[in-house]
């Protein structure tokens, strides 16, 4: 098998449990040195524990990889430069950052508190941003000392609650919509630099989705968070370099590149409104349903 990323640096955030730990393990064989990041909280994002990241780099060391720990709270602006900066000062050099760290506070918009949802904004949207500022950063200045685009890799973590939406998750949702417009965004800034900026919408049974639905063995085994990583871990790659702005829904048995928001039917603009209405009612059944969570247009 080829190692795509040979010799490459990674850090990957929320890698000590779920998705993030299978894109540690996988980067990591195929040859990348890998920086883990978890602080060790709960689902909610409360407590703190460092044994799961400690794991993680252990099994990729018994494997005959390279990999450090880092507990920074990659929602801290300076917290997050630290880790940037912790990286380059190991390894000389960073390659690609996959912002995977998030938490859940479900609840109903009547009964969401301003807590629940700013801690989920935080953690999931300032957790991206932070990272990706700072590493974004280093490899401009890299690109201008050396003349030569960088090749540097941001992989964000949107979701399908995001893109398509779910019942309960106004704050997820938002978050994750929210990375996936950062994600084009950052990708047509940094383009210049020889920078690319993907997404994934992951589709995969770890802690934060246990009990939202019943599933069986077969469900259980084709939303394994393992088969994420493979595309993490081409993204990550330099083979991926004409690959940029893009959301990429992987697993549950497919791997599909998501099409965002697109001007559909439209019509010369009125004064009345009553007249607005009727023509947006002309347009409704000229344009595509939304989606629900499945990917399938609703009713």
């Amino acid at each position: 098998m080829a190692r795509l990323c040979e010799g490459r640096v990674a850090i990957v955030t929320g890698a000590g449990r779920g998705l993030g730990r299978e894109h540690a393990l996988m980067l990591a064989a195929h040859g990348a040195r890998v920086m883990v990041n978890d602080i060790g909280a709960a689902v909610d994002g409360t407590g703190h524990d460092d044994s799961f990241a400690a794991q993680t780099v252990a099994d990729i060391r018994a494997a005959g990889g390279e990999s450090i720990t880092n507990g920074e709270d990659v929602s801290s602006f300076e917290g997050a430069k630290r880790m940037i900066d912790a990286a380059i000062a190991k390894w000389g050099r960073l390659d690609a950052v996959v912002n995977n760290a998030g938490i859940l506070r479900d609840r109903m918009l009547v009964n969401m508190t301003e807590a629940e949802w700013d801690a989920v904004i935080q953690v999931h949207l300032k957790g991206t941003f932070a990272p990706s500022r700072h590493a974004a950063a280093h490899w401009r200045e890299l690109s201008r000392t050396t003349g030569e685009p960088v090749k540097g890799r941001i992989i964000n973590t949107s979701s399908t609650s995001g893109i398509y939406g779910n019942v309960g998750q106004t704050n997820y949702g938002a978050a994750k919509a929210g990375i996936a417009a950062f994600t084009i965004i950052a990708a047509r800034e940094l383009k210049k630099f020889g920078v690319t900026v993907n997404a994934i919408a992951p589709s995969a049974q770890t802690r934060m989705t246990e009990g939202l639905r019943a599933l069986t063995d077969d469900q259980r085994a084709a939303r394994d968070p393992k088969w994420v990583s493979p595309v993490v871990t081409y993204l990550a790659s330099e083979s991926s370099q004409d690959i940029t702005g893009r959301v990429i829904q992987a697993g549950f048995g497919r791997v599909a590149v998501c099409e965002g928001w697109r001007r559909g039917a439209e019509v010369a603009q009125v004064a009345d409104p009553e007249e607005a209405g009727r023509l947006i009612r002309a347009m409704l059944p000229k344009v595509r349903r939304n989606v629900g969570m499945d990917g399938v247009e609703l009713d």
